[in-house]
């Protein structure tokens, strides 16, 4: 029922947004009664829009396991997953989406959506880390996808060019600045340097010693 319903509101989305109006029309394309119909989304307009997610979510696993990324460098395997994600979405379903997301009682929900996205394709590509890198991993594509799809939504260029372009620039400062973090680390001098206000820093929290041996 939620996908027969779903594929009868998306033609009227464009013109009446993700909204209760355009479920009533779906309804009335189906022959399936209203209550029904909002009881299959309760949230209405909020559970239409994430079940569109959704499907455009599994759509875009499909395609990357379909997909021969394995002679691919890694950040080359990310940018497709997030272009793949795109090119199963529609642009005015997904400008009516971003706008009933932005609402503040929304905002929760699409972030969750994109967290969501963005987990999935760190999953299908076999990230199976479950330390700290788990959520920095997440966190950081999803900024980055969140800015593709802005400028993707304004993009008019033929085959969305530009987009893609963009979307390489992001992906590749995302990579620059790891490498960085990871020179850093590997790095004897900064790790000294580093080591250096953490010692200031324990001198200060530790109490003083007395000259006879007790605590000031």
């Amino acid at each position: 029922m939620k996908s027969k319903l779903l594929d009868a509101v998306l033609p009227h989305v464009p013109f009446d947004g993700w909204s209760d109006t355009a479920l009533q029309a779906a309804a009335a394309d189906c022959g399936v009664n209203i209550e029904i119909s909002r009881a299959t989304f309760p949230r209405g307009p909020v559970d239409m829009a994430l079940a569109y997610h959704q499907r455009g979510d599994t759509a875009m696993v499909t395609r990357m396991q379909g997909a021969d990324l394995g002679a691919m460098r890694y950040s080359d395997r990310i940018k497709a997953g997030v272009r793949l994600r795109l090119e199963v979405a529609d642009r005015e379903l997904v400008r009516k989406g971003m706008a009933l997301f932005a609402l503040p009682q929304n905002s929760a929900v699409g972030t969750g959506a994109v967290w969501g996205t963005c987990g999935l394709i760190w999953e299908t590509l076999g990230d199976s880390s479950r330390d700290v890198n788990w959520y920095t991993k997440r966190a950081t594509l999803s900024a980055v996808y969140s800015a593709t799809i802005l400028f993707w939504l304004g993009d008019d260029s033929e085959g969305s060019v530009d987009t893609w372009e963009f979307l390489d620039r992001r992906i590749d400062n995302v990579m620059r600045f790891e490498g960085f973090k990871q020179k850093a680390k590997d790095n004897g001098l900064v790790q000294a340097f580093m080591r250096g206000p953490g010692r200031i820093l324990d001198q200060i929290k530790a109490p003083e010693k007395a000259p006879n041996g007790g605590q000031k």
